[in-house]
């Protein structure tokens, strides 16, 4: 198990302030954040190329701290691969390889044994110059994991790559962590997150400000950062006042909002996802028990289909289909009405 415990790090541009994190044997763990949020730089602590200012890495219950970087037992595979141009591919690999008592045919074994693995036994022989960026991918992979790193360290591995050599990636990844390895991947991308995680952490400003499975993290925001950060456009901070079926929920002077959630009288934030309202032209007896009147002032796609911007009193997301637009004759300015259940909102108190 490799364990982080109150790791502070003041450098130029950012800091790190008490970063305590663990991770399991067998875990995929990914440090998900902005970019300049320190991610790279935990990873760097951990290989041992840079020092905290204060806190303890452990690595199976021993501290590693003043351990060099080739003791430790973990291996870095950097965001720009770091691949040596002048050498070949097998020699890229076999150079992790020098400071371990091997005869010449025992790297050779070991060399075309993880490159077998890899999908690469057949480039041994080429030069860096003639690799596509997901063959130096998986090289830098290769040379990283024939040193039986304890842990694989991540940096970024799928940012400088096209959509296709993407997909293989990370399927070579789900597939290296199901026989066992375990990987720490920074990213700040939560598309791969959700892709690979077992758990996420999540870095801002310095700060991890929430962990958990990806279902609990992107189901369960406890923050607007996050819930923008995964998407999540409807967002509002809110005053409570329970009843006995759960709670009102007043995002702006007299617009209250019905929720099944008890969340005790006080302050506090509500969360609405877009898929879960719909709009009609014309108002209509539902089971949604929130109902409003309001006008579209954006129609833009997503990634998920169409984003329709609607001013209740505050503007709100709701996602619907191409289809939707054309049958409602969606449009800007056009007025229409915007239903949701109570039980669709995800109240968090401060």
């Amino acid at each position: 198990m490799l364990e982080l415990k109150n790791i502070s790090l003041s450098n130029t541009g950012f800091s790190l302030k008490d970063i305590s994190f663990k991770v399991n044997k067998g875990e995929y763990f990914i440090l998900l954040g902005m970019s300049g949020a320190g991610k790279s730089m935990l990873l760097e602590m951990i290989a041992g190329l840079t020092n905290p200012d204060s806190g303890e890495i452990l690595l199976n219950g021993k501290n590693i701290e003043t351990s060099k970087p080739y003791e430790r037992e973990v291996g870095l595979v950097f965001q720009d691969h770091a691949i040596f141009p002048h050498l070949t591919v097998g020699a890229n690999i076999g150079y992790a390889l020098k400071r371990q008592a091997l005869s010449h045919a025992q790297k050779q074994e070991e060399i075309i044994s993880i490159a077998d693995r890899i999908h690469i036994g057949q480039l041994l022989n080429r030069q860096p110059s003639t690799l596509s960026g997901g063959e130096l991918q998986r090289v830098a992979l290769a040379r990283t994991l024939v040193q039986k790193p304890e842990v694989l360290l991540l940096d970024e591995p799928l940012a400088a790559i096209d959509t296709k050599l993407r997909s293989e990636i990370r399927s070579l990844l789900r597939q290296l962590n199901r026989e066992g390895q375990t990987i720490v991947h920074v990213t700040h991308d939560f598309d791969e997150a959700i892709s690979l995680a077992n758990r996420i952490a999540i870095i801002h400003e310095g700060k991890i400000i929430q962990t958990g499975t990806p279902e609990e993290v992107f189901a369960s925001p406890r923050s607007e950062f996050v819930a923008h950060f995964v998407g999540i456009r409807n967002f509002f901070k809110a005053s409570f006042t329970e009843t006995e079926t759960g709670c009102i929920a007043e995002i702006a002077k007299g617009l209250r909002i019905v929720s099944t959630h008890k969340s005790g009288p006080g302050e506090g934030y509500i969360m609405i996802r877009g898929e879960d309202l719909t709009l009609s032209v014309e108002n209509y007896e539902s089971s949604a028990r929130n109902n409003f009147m309001g006008k579209i002032i954006e129609v833009s796609g997503s990634r998920t289909g169409i984003d329709v911007i609607v001013d209740i009193g505050v503007p709100i997301h709701v996602s619907v289909s191409k289809e939707s637009v054309h049958s409602l004759g969606l449009a800007e300015g056009k007025s229409v009405w915007v239903h949701f259940k109570a039980s669709a909102i995800n109240s968090i108190t401060k």
